[in-house]
């Protein structure tokens, strides 16, 4: 008889946790985009300053990765930007990962809900 108001009651309690974790994931995603990262290459000669939304927000290059090559002033510039983009998702993994208390999240799956 009294079966069913446990069941109600477990219930309400996982939808309480449930709007827990999803405020720990907002939090996080909002910490997420405000970080800020400096992906380096050419030992330094290319630096490039982006946020966690992805945005690049700046761009240095030392006069000596001009030189004669173009070629190569543009491949510094691309592992730049791919060394920031690494380190974001490297942070988000973390940040993610302290909010699901080490729990791995599906490839692909997105915050906010």
């Amino acid at each position: 008889m009294f079966g069913g108001l446990g069941k109600l009651a477990d219930m309400g309690n996982m939808l309480k946790q449930a709007q827990l974790v999803q405020e720990r994931m907002k939090s996080a995603q909002a910490d997420i985009e405000a970080h800020e990262v400096e992906g380096v290459s050419g030992g330094g000669m290319v630096k490039v300053r982006m946020k966690g939304t992805h945005q690049l927000l700046k761009i240095e290059i030392a006069d000596s990765a001009f030189g004669d090559d173009k070629e190569m002033c543009e491949d510094l510039i691309v592992a730049a930007v791919n060394d920031a983009n690494r380190q974001l998702a490297e942070y988000s993994a973390k940040r993610m990962e302290q909010v699901t208390n080490g729990v791995p999240l599906p490839p692909g799956f997105k915050f906010p809900f």
